[in-house]
């Protein structure tokens, strides 16, 4: 159940996070103004919290695992939000990402 709890914690961590910053793009650079950047702004506060959540008590480990959780999401989000289609490379790096994390987070450790 643990695993469960740390995945649903990462996935609502690239949300907030991801989102966060691509309504900052969207506010800026796309021009759409302050309420978006200000939405961003707090989705980005917001993520900062969800890693408080996680079981393991490394902060260090918990936002070392989490960069292989951006980096797929953040394909993933290209994807759905701005027609992205990422190419093999791509999802072959997201991939390598994904397994990097796992083992970060979820390896079994004995006792420390």
């Amino acid at each position: 159940m643990l695993l469960v709890r740390s995945a649903a914690l990462f996935v609502l961590a690239a949300l907030l996070e991801i989102g966060g910053a691509w309504l900052i793009w969207q506010g800026f650079r796309e021009h759409r103004g302050w309420l978006w950047i200000c939405g961003g702004v707090l989705s980005l506060g917001a993520y900062g919290f969800v890693a408080t959540f996680q079981p393991d008590a490394h902060f260090g480990r918990i936002l070392a695992a989490y960069g292989g959780i951006f980096v797929a999401g953040s394909l993933a989000w290209g994807m759905v939000a701005d027609g992205y289609r990422p190419d093999r490379w791509d999802v072959t790096g997201a991939l390598i990402c994904l397994a990097g994390m796992a083992v970060i987070m979820w390896a079994p450790r004995g006792g420390g």
